[in-house]
């Protein structure tokens, strides 16, 4: 569960009505609830507890270090995907051994800073990879461990093409009768395979799709067992999706595909196989929103458009996925329950005045939109929504696009608002660019 709920008309963030976050930090603004992070995490421990899994939170999902701190102390690792995540991922205080790194292209000075830092393991994208960590972890002295990530060919028909990450035809992975020659014992100096690794994309909305990929890992295991290499560990990635309040069909609970994936594991937990998993938007994405002022309303051809301050800078996912977020002003006269009911038919059977609307961002792209013939309430110039499941590539997808700083962050416990962002002013835009405009 997560803990936004209009008490008498008036949203709030855990007990704090959301007017009093604008009035003090403007808008846009992202808000989180700590309880909530705290509460999925709790949630997806509980789901895999059978499998005693490494839980490595997804810093890509988001990436605030007041954020990864908060999952830090309550013991969750880090899945880092660049020598910038690690630099966070340090800075929230994890410690190396629970740091998984990953990504399909690291280059040489984001392996050199990983080893060095000694992060745990290292997901593996190509053999060129492979030798390119085996000469810095050499050249350092060290040895590491590392997972092969496998490209099983499994993908959802419910993933969106851009987030589906399983299939043949991604960049991600080495396929499975390439792979075997890569467990080959002692075949380099200073890296140790003792792992598989899997990640199918995001969201996965099929239980189903991981127990397919699962069977083909483990015949892969039973394989390789008679070259005698001794397989560690299997990673099963991440993907596992949030609610996001406009599913006609919502996909099943966390819980239910958790149990799933741990019964069909017990085999391989039995044989001293270890488990990693990598979530983010599960953990994040329903913890966060985006709150933003309509600055104008006016009609076009056949629907009324509203134009907000916060634009595809600001939350992308809109404009390059086609993601469909729950949008509702923060007032709504008379109603108290939690945001999703908004999207119930019968509730807004309730509603006399809903009306088609664009809601459209300030940048000037025609793609800079967050709804478009959404049915609304109305609202007036000045009255701010709500951009609901926004903690999942939310902020940390943000930009400076059409020079437009991004804006705060605020994270909310209980009745007490924390800044852990500020708002980028005009001179955080150029602070970084040298252009000779000194007549010096």
């Amino acid at each position: 569960m997560d803990y936004f709920n209009f008490v008498d008309g008036h949203l709030h963030v855990e007990h704090l009505d959301v007017r009093q976050i604008v009035e003090q930090h403007g808008s846009p603004v992202y808000v989180y609830s700590a309880h909530t992070l705290k509460n999925h995490y709790t949630v997806l421990k509980d789901a895999f507890s059978a499998l005693s899994p490494l839980i490595c939170f997804s810093v890509k999902s988001c990436s605030n270090l007041s954020i990864l701190k908060l999952l830090v102390d309550q013991g969750s690792g880090l899945d880092v995907v660049s020598g910038g995540e690690l630099h966070r991922a340090l800075m929230a205080g994890v410690t190396a051994d629970k740091i998984v790194f990953a990504g399909v292209g690291k280059s040489r000075e984001e392996i050199r800073y990983a080893v060095e830092a000694g992060v745990f393991l290292f997901n593996v994208e190509s053999e060129g990879e492979l030798l390119r960590l085996d000469e810095v972890a050499r050249t350092a002295g060290k040895r590491i461990k590392v997972a092969i990530r496998i490209n099983p060919d499994v993908a959802d028909a419910g993933t969106p093409e851009k987030t589906s990450t399983g299939g043949r035809q991604t960049k991600f992975g080495i396929p499975m009768e390439r792979a075997y020659e890569l467990f080959e014992p002692k075949r380099y100096s200073s890296v140790d395979v003792v792992g598989i690794h899997i990640h199918l994309g995001s969201p996965i909305p099929s239980a189903q799709t991981y127990l397919s990929a699962i069977d083909k890992i483990e015949d892969m295991i039973n394989r390789l067992k008679a070259t005698d290499c001794a397989i560690e560990f299997v990673n099963i990635g991440g993907g596992f999706p949030a609610q996001y309040g406009t599913e006609s069909n919502p996909v099943g609970s966390l819980t239910e595909t958790g149990a799933l994936i741990c019964q069909r594991l017990q085999g391989l937990k039995q044989r001293g196989i270890r488990f990693i998993i990598e979530p983010g938007r599960s953990i994040s994405a329903n913890a966060g929103i985006l709150l933003t002022t309509v600055e104008y309303i006016k009609q076009g051809w056949d629907r009324k458009i509203a134009i907000v301050d916060a634009g595809m800078n600001v939350l992308l996912r809109p404009t390059l996925y086609g993601a469909n977020h729950v949008i509702w002003p923060t007032h709504f006269e008379n109603f108290s329950g939690h945001w999703t009911a908004l999207t119930h038919s019968a509730q807004q059977s309730d509603v006399t005045h809903l009306e088609e609307t664009d809601i459209v961002g300030p940048i000037c792209e025609t793609g800079d939109h967050f709804a478009l013939g959404r049915a609304l309430p109305a609202f007036d110039n000045g009255s701010v929504l709500a951009i609901f499941s926004c903690g999942a590539y939310g902020m940390s997808m943000a930009s400076q696009y059409n020079s437009r700083g991004r804006p705060p962050e605020v994270l909310v416990e209980g009745i007490n608002a924390k800044l852990i962002r500020t708002r980028e002013t005009h001179e955080d835009l150029v602070a970084h660019e040298l252009c000779g405009l000194d007549n010096a």
